[in-house]
């Protein structure tokens, strides 16, 4: 049975979405203090996290920056803010999805489901397909690690969905929207800039010229693909 960790400080928000939450077979845990929180989430494996934006000792960003450092746990974030900055800066630091209260409990639940589906659909593509290698890049996908010429690339998890995506088909073009809804989800239409500044920190990573990139190629006026012309 998979589990949910609720980091909130709400008391009757935590109630509601426990009650729900078990109706739809998941197990939940829960904590109502941002560093109790992220020591749950640091020292469990859950399936999702659903994480407050404002909380005791440690806020939500604070949260997600410190657990996206070690973990690529699912998260998405709940606010009762709705201003773009608060949106982008959730897209920046590793959201998986954004949600703002008050909110109906039947669009939450969509927003875990569809979640639940993307990274199951992930780890489905993980299996068949453990290891990708290339002009001295080497990708383990189960192992969520990348080395180039045998030296570890520390990526975040969605600079890492974004190669293995792009490794997986080279010379596919995707275009930015494309890549915003398969690897954030529709939730985030309107927000392709967000791609552009995780391919770029993507390529600072793995590219060893960022003007002539071997890896990673802009289609003008598409998007970007990864370059079939090399071998795999």
């Amino acid at each position: 049975m998979k589990e949910i960790l609720i980091i909130e400080d709400d008391p009757e928000i935590i109630k509601l979405l426990e009650i729900h939450l078990t109706d739809l077979i998941y197990k939940t845990a829960k904590a109502m203090d941002g560093a109790e929180g992220l020591l749950m989430a640091l020292n469990n494996d859950y399936d999702l996290i659903l994480l407050d934006l404002t909380l005791p000792s440690m806020d939500g960003v604070e949260i997600c920056k410190k657990l996206r450092t070690e973990k690529d746990t699912p998260v998405i974030m709940l606010t009762a803010k709705s201003e773009e900055i608060d949106r982008v800066l959730g897209l920046e630091i590793g959201a998986d999805d954004y949600i703002t209260k008050p909110f109906s409990i039947r669009e939450l639940l969509a927003r875990v489901k569809a979640v639940m589906r993307r990274t199951d659909n992930q780890q489905s593509k993980a299996d068949n397909t453990a290891t990708i290698t290339c002009e001295g890049l080497f990708i383990d996908i189960d192992k969520r690690k990348v080395l180039l010429n045998d030296t570890k690339v520390e990526l975040s998890p969605k600079e890492f969905e974004l190669l293995v995506l792009m490794a997986s088909n080279p010379g596919r073009n995707y275009s930015r929207t494309e890549l915003l809804n398969m690897i954030w989800g529709y939730n985030f239409e309107g927000y392709e800039h967000t791609v552009n500044s995780h391919i770029n920190r993507l390529r600072a990573k793995i590219e060893s010229d960022m003007a002539n990139p071997t890896f990673i190629l802009t289609t003008w006026g598409v998007g970007y693909k990864f370059n079939e012309d090399i071998s795999l």
